[in-house]
């Protein structure tokens, strides 16, 4: 659990380099930075079978799962700065399926963190395998980066896109066509 008054305390040195921290517009700014960095970064706050709640249901079904346009906010942990997107979450089931609910939760968990889409990419992908136990499962990322917009090169149209395909999304041309040609859809 974060302390708020640490970060309370960080702020205020932040502030006090850049502006006059006794300045109304500022002066209560490190209470709320605070509380919206902990808002933002509550990820840390939460693990895998909180955030699943048991809402996992038998299934004979063995066809593909696709929940896309899942909107996601997160933190890059390079310059603290948001990337926002989307992502695309596949799988087949294996017995079992997931509540829909769950899937953008499991996503908002490992968004809410400071964090590399990269990985993040990674993490959503390894959580639903080993929450459902599917073999097969495929998460699309896309986000654009406020590090590289505001910053550095400030490219305001570029979009990253990064894919984990685990199982048959990753061995079987078939099911990743499929799964590509159900986002398109």
């Amino acid at each position: 659990m974060v302390d708020l008054s640490k970060l309370v305390s960080a702020y205020t040195t932040i502030i006090t380099e850049l502006d006059d921290i006794t300045r109304p517009g500022v002066q209560d700014t490190p209470q709320r930075a605070a509380k919206a960095m902990a808002f933002l970064t509550r990820g840390y706050d939460q693990t895998l079978d909180e955030v699943v709640n048991d809402a996992l249901f038998p299934a004979e079904n063995r066809e593909m799962i696709v929940v896309q346009n899942i909107e996601l906010y997160s933190m890059c942990e390079h310059h603290m700065l948001p990337f926002i997107g989307q992502a695309h979450v596949g799988y087949i089931p294996n017995g079992k399926v997931l509540g829909l609910s769950k899937v953008a939760r499991i996503v908002d968990m490992f968004a809410r963190r400071l964090q590399i889409q990269e990985e993040l990419t990674f993490q959503v992908a390894n959580a639903l395998q080993e929450v459902t136990g599917a073999e097969d499962v495929g998460v699309i990322v896309e986000a654009q980066h406020l590090c590289m917009m505001m910053r550095g090169v400030e490219k305001q149209n570029s979009r990253m896109k990064t894919s984990a395909m685990l199982g048959a999304f990753r061995s079987d041309p078939a099911t990743r066509a499929e799964f590509l040609n159900l986002l398109r859809g």
